[in-house]
């Protein structure tokens, strides 16, 4: 078997580096780890982890993206959009559970690579992706609200879907703190303003160490206001994972296999769009195969290093690419560089304040929402489109990911079928000009648009019950394809003609439909006399 179609990039690229480029790409693995840095913590967070987890995920699933990925500057790591699904998971079926549908999903995603279904992601509808995509920006908003204004909910009071949270933050509103508000708040502007005037330093860095200082120099401040380290114990250090601890029994396997498809469906997506998002700024052309071995073999690496599921991150490897990096080098570096952090700088991440946590995680949700493409599609699109994406969008905040994600594809495939549906037909013909006449005992039908089993009823519906009718002509130059439940439907109609004595005849074949009749044994049974190249021809033959 040739496996040269999942080469990944870095061995394609390594043969012509140079010390300049090194240089270009050390500069932006430095860069975006540093914007990386408190963007993992938060979505850890967001995702109902340890702080830390966020750096093992973009330390292991980081390094084995750039080494094994299919594009010249993707960046992995863990993302806003397995926020929610993560911190579900979590809930339900703990840390095991996690560990045991990531695993899944990578080794889903390594068959994908393999059997080239990178190409097939393009069948995923836009309006599921829009809505899911803002779902879940609308859930990480709700999220951080409790941190951004230092709620604290009362005992026991552990919310998981985002209605819950809104419920738990309405009931803790009297623990409202201003201390927590005015360093949200000032973070949040920083987020916004920063970028005007200043755009080689992250402004997440920039409103970390602010809302860092504030807390810790302005007096009265640190009372309502909680850090990560005041929250979490935050390890130095290498990871180390109990294994011995996890379920790993058939009824949590069974459990968790829906979120492992999930997993699978969505990291698929969203590497593979991050991956054309970077084609376009380097002008290089990316290997969706390699890239989606390179996305299942770094979800198990993250998870065995003690981390949660990753994918490219479109934000991380634009600033890659705006940065200087071209090879997966860059990405490399940025591995490296937060594993020196966790080695030796993570103590100093307990000093960030959760309200910051949450202004950068506002920030998230606003850039991952997609807004001006929702409001578009609910004014431009057809109305069937519009209802795809806006139930896809209400699923994913009211349940979750998983719910969506399954009915938004069911809805898509039945609205689908039912459009093509509506564009097939099947109609009687009439006398023709510059065509012979129909003559005598002769009924001509014209059938148009797929068949399938959507619509193969149609074919039923041909009436034949006239004495005088001894021949039927099918019309068929329009019909692009047919399925066997539209075979099994002409196959009924030949019996029908064959108990009446009537002659059938088509004319205007496709190769597909062809194709299908001569497999089934319906164009022998028919006879090759009986087809014509022209409705003409047919009508004259008759004669």
């Amino acid at each position: 078997m040739n496996n040269f179609y999942l080469k990944p990039k870095f061995f394609s690229v390594i043969k012509n580096y140079s010390g300049k480029q090194f240089v270009s790409d050390l500069i932006a693995g430095i860069i975006v780890a540093i914007i990386a840095l408190p963007l993992s913590i938060a979505l850890a967070l967001a995702s109902g982890v340890a702080p830390e987890m966020g750096i093992y995920t973009a330390v292991a699933a980081g390094f084995v993206v750039a080494l094994l990925g299919g594009s010249r500057i993707q960046i992995a790591g863990p993302t806003a959009a397995f926020a929610t699904i993560v911190a579900g998971i979590v809930a339900t079926n703990g840390l095991d559970g996690l560990f045991i549908a990531t695993v899944i999903a990578g080794i889903l995603l390594i068959l994908m690579g393999i059997f080239k279904f990178g190409s097939l992601i393009k069948f995923i509808p836009f309006t599921i992706t829009t809505g899911f995509t803002s779902g879940i920006a609308v859930t990480i908003l709700i999220g951080q609200i409790k941190d951004f204004l230092g709620l604290t909910y009362a005992e026991g009071v552990k919310p998981i879907e985002a209605i819950e949270k809104l419920e738990a933050n309405f009931d803790a509103i009297g623990t409202f703190s201003w201390q927590a508000l005015l360093v949200g708040v000032v973070c949040l502007a920083i987020l916004i303003v920063y970028p005007k005037f200043e755009k080689r330093i992250p402004p997440s860095l920039i409103a970390v160490i602010v809302g860092a200082l504030m807390v810790k120099f302005i007096p009265g401040l640190d009372e309502g206001v909680f850090t990560i380290g005041e929250l979490y114990t935050i390890p130095r250090g290498l990871p180390s994972v109990d294994f011995g601890s996890f379920d790993f029994s058939p009824e949590k396997i069974k459990a968790v296999i829906p979120s492992a498809f999930t997993i699978a469906i969505l990291a698929a997506i969203e590497s593979l769009l991050s991956c054309v998002v970077a084609d376009g700024m380097v002008n290089s052309k990316h290997n969706s195969n390699a890239e989606l071995v390179a996305q299942g073999a770094a979800n198990i690496a993250s998870v065995f290093f003690g981390g949660i599921p990753a994918t490219g991150a479109i934000a991380r490897t634009a600033a890659n690419a705006k940065n200087g990096g071209r090879t997966p080098v860059a990405g490399m570096v940025h591995s490296v560089v937060l594993l020196l952090v966790l080695l030796f700088l993570m103590p100093l991440a307990g000093l960030i304040p959760m309200p910051t946590i949450a202004a950068i995680l506002f920030m998230v949700a606003y850039n991952m929402s997609e807004w001006r493409k929702f409001v578009r599609t609910v004014k431009t699109a057809p109305l069937s489109d519009t209802l795809v994406m806006v139930v896809t969008f209400v699923l994913t905040v009211v349940f979750d990911l998983v719910v969506a994600i399954e009915v938004g594809l069911l809805l898509a495939a039945i609205l689908f079928l039912k459009r093509m549906s509506d564009e097939s037909s099947v109609k009687k013909w009439e006398n023709r000009e510059n065509l012979p006449p129909i003559p005598v005992g002769v009924v001509v039908y014209d059938i148009s648009g797929p068949m399938f089993f959507g619509v193969a009823d149609k074919i039923s519906r041909i009436v034949l019950d006239d004495e005088d009718v001894k021949c039927l002509v099918l019309r068929m130059g329009a019909v692009n394809s047919l399925d066997s439940t539209a075979m099994n439907a002409l196959e009924a109609l030949y019996e029908k003609c064959e108990k009446n004595n009537i002659k059938l005849l088509l004319a205007h074949v496709e190769k597909q439909p062809l194709a299908v009749m001569k497999k089934s044994g319906f164009y022998d049974a028919v006879g090759a006399e009986s087809y014509f190249d022209h409705i003409g021809e047919a009508l004259e033959s008759v004669k």
